[in-house]
């Protein structure tokens, strides 16, 4: 059993999102991928920010992007969280990257970045191989596609209509899917096409990350890495016993 945890936004429930003490905390735990947020200052500067406010994870107000470099590395990005982590910075892209390079992967949630600034950045830090990307411009995910044909995208998908687009028009590496909107012939297209799946699992439910195990996810997408890896653990030590059972997609049939 081997499902790659993907922290969303870093260990967010324990410390402030998108700086080092949250990714920090993903290393500790034995993380395989920190989802991280890029964002652009006004100076073209690629920082770890969701934005487009500052006002809810930083002492800032306004719009990242109206910022300069020089303004925004004053902020701090960690007393709204607890007081422990005051003065925490918001890390920008590329020494955070040579950083974490080694530590763990790094999905890279493109809110706002020039392609070639981007990519740039990922051949210098030597990531390309240890990241994958997604923005919500498919524009953009073509451009980077025929870019580079090597770097691993993620597409969003509701339906096998879209994991065959995903397929054969932006030929992506992973599939996100809600797990609320999985079923069974989502599963069986993720596999058909050699994708693979990855399950956004909302909240902090034992019950939803065991759903996420059945369905014979290769990654999972979430908030609670910590939460997920005992019950994977504890799932692991269940399929040792007789009653061994094979993924849902499988139970229904093939293609």
């Amino acid at each position: 059993m081997n499902i790659e945890i993907v922290c969303h936004r870093g260990a967010n429930e324990y410390a402030p999102e998108n700086t080092y003490a949250a990714a920090q905390l993903c290393i500790d735990w034995g993380m395989d991928y920190v989802e991280v947020d890029v964002n652009t200052s006004k100076d073209e500067v690629l920082y770890l920010m969701h934005g487009p406010l500052i006002d809810h994870t930083t002492n800032g107000t306004g719009y990242f992007g109206e910022l300069t470099s020089h303004e925004i590395d004053q902020l701090d990005a960690g007393s709204w969280f607890h007081c422990r982590y005051a003065n925490e910075r918001i890390p920008r892209l590329e020494p955070f990257l040579q950083w974490i390079k080694g530590k763990a992967k790094v999905f890279l949630d493109v809110k706002a970045a020039q392609k070639e600034q981007l990519l740039e950045i990922l051949y210098r830090t030597g990531m390309t191989q240890d990241c994958f990307l997604w923005t919500a411009s498919d524009r953009w995910m073509l451009e980077v596609r025929q870019a580079d044909p090597s770097l691993q995208l993620k597409m969003n998908a509701n339906s096998v209509a879209d994991i065959v687009e995903a397929a054969e028009v932006y030929r992506a590496n992973i599939i996100e899917v809600d797990l609320d909107k999985m079923d069974a012939e989502i599963a069986k297209a993720c596999h058909w096409f050699g994708l693979r799946l990855m399950i956004y699992a909302r909240g902090k439910d034992e019950a939803a990350y065991q759903q996420v195990i059945e369905w014979g996810a290769d990654m999972v997408n979430l908030n609670h890495g910590d939460l997920f890896q005992k019950v994977i653990k504890r799932t692991f030590v269940n399929s040792l016993q007789p009653h061994i059972s094979r993924p849902i997609w499988q139970q229904v049939g093939t293609m």
